[in-house]
């Protein structure tokens, strides 16, 4: 243990007085390395980033909810758009005999979307997304209520006027007013605002319940035609129910409401968020690839940078290592003094490195929306590989210090 510390101590003290004596060699030699550690954390952070606001965004669709609409997410290469265009849109009656028919499902509901232009006095927004959502769209789909309520059963099934709205429509609208029990204007109605909706931000897509405004379906198709705009039925099954479970039951119910011969496909898609996760989950895999070829030949150059300033060092402390060796040192403790001092030059560069990513991360969650997380894998990550190419790149200067003739080395002039 005593003889390792000392090798620790001894190459530690070898590898700064490099960086002292030979400032401009040394650095421009660790450059590689700084380079190389810079690429592949870069960007192993901005795809985890990217990675970890994805998942949020599609944690807020659920996880556990299945969505029934004419049009799936994922499309087959051979499959032709126009048999896609003559399916059916989702209807009421649909989630209704859904309701009444699936034993595994806790909750589903009907929504539509529209945008238009809401005014309120002399202020108006445009572009808001206008959801007409049926009773129970609070038990499948993910917002909080900052003021207000959600709408009563009554006012669900009487398709009565009124509305809920989001943060940035309520501060747009209404300012330093409370909208609650205020009434803004949509289609040219009125609608009594009896909620506003929690500020949540934008999710990785750009979508934002801040944007929107909900109202009781039953109310908004008097307004729309809801069998000429994307609707979707949102069904959410019983805890410990699998989505395996409730798609094969949801196909069985939807098969049998739209009278499907067997043989028949079917003319509705059951959507679910994995089939996003799997189609970035590819993406990031190429992402991944392209950070360790890239930074791979900049640790190609600093692993050479690192044995050069080892064949250095191995020629100007020839005559220590005779005398070392003179003094009774084993070749394994020159071996292994070599190795540290290489690991840590290597680590040196590759903390540089680290330190770089890390400040460049700060800056950028500082002055943009986008946060860039550098986590403790991708620290532990950018040392080892850095621990990995010194000890590599050490080996043969290392192991050519360690074969010196002790005579010989001592003949040679420091």
């Amino acid at each position: 243990m005593f003889v390792l510390l000392r090798l620790i101590r001894e190459s530690y003290l070898f590898a700064f007085q490099a960086i002292i004596v030979n400032k401009i060699r040394t650095m421009l030699s660790l450059l590689g390395i700084t380079i190389g550690i810079f690429c592949i954390i870069s960007v192993f952070t901005i795809f985890d980033s990217m990675e970890i606001a994805i998942r949020r965004s599609i944690e807020t669709l659920g996880n556990n909810v299945l969505y029934l609409q004419k049009w799936p997410w994922s499309m087959g290469n051979d499959y032709p758009w126009w048999k896609y265009y003559q399916r059916p849109e989702a209807t009421l009656a649909d989630m209704r005999e859904i309701q009444k028919r699936s034993t595994l499902t806790e909750a589903a509901a009907f929504m539509v979307q529209v945008n238009k232009t809401v005014k309120f006095r002399s202020n108006y927004v445009e572009g808001v997304g206008i959801m007409g959502v049926s009773q129970d769209f609070d038990k499948v789909w993910k917002f909080e209520l900052s003021e207000g309520r959600y709408f009563s059963p009554t006012e669900s099934n009487s398709g009565k006027n009124v509305g809920i709205i989001g943060a940035e429509i309520a501060t747009n609208l209404f300012q330093e007013e409370n909208p609650v029990a205020q009434k803004i204007k949509i289609f040219g109605r009125n609608i009594e605002i009896i909620g506003v909706m929690k500020k949540e931000g934008e999710d990785f897509f750009g979508n934002s319940n801040d944007k929107t405004v909900m109202l009781p379906i039953t109310y908004c198709q008097n307004l729309v035609d809801i069998d000429d705009v994307g609707s979707t039925i949102l069904v959410k099954a019983f805890p410990l129910i699998t989505n395996d479970q409730l798609r094969d039951e949801l196909t069985g119910i939807m098969r049998s409401v739209r009278k499907l011969k067997p043989a028949a496909e079917d003319n509705f898609a059951i959507n679910e968020t994995s089939i996003i996760t799997k189609g970035f989950d590819s993406l990031f895999g190429v992402i991944g690839t392209v950070g360790w070829i890239i930074g791979g030949f900049s640790l190609l150059v600093g692993g050479f940078g690192i044995a050069n300033i080892m064949f250095v060092s191995v020629k100007e402390r020839t005559s220590i290592i005779g005398i070392q060796k003179a003094l009774g040192a084993k070749n394994y403790f020159v071996l292994l003094q070599f190795l540290f001092e290489a690991v840590f030059l290597s680590l040196i560069g590759g903390i540089v490195g680290v330190l770089i990513v890390s400040i460049l991360a700060i800056l950028v969650s500082a002055t943009t929306s986008f946060t860039l997380i550098l986590t403790a894998g991708n620290i532990l990550l950018g040392i080892g590989v850095s621990a990995i190419i010194g000890l590599i790149s050490g080996i043969i200067p290392a192991y050519s210090a360690s074969r010196l003739d002790p005579v010989e080395a001592m003949r040679t002039a420091i």
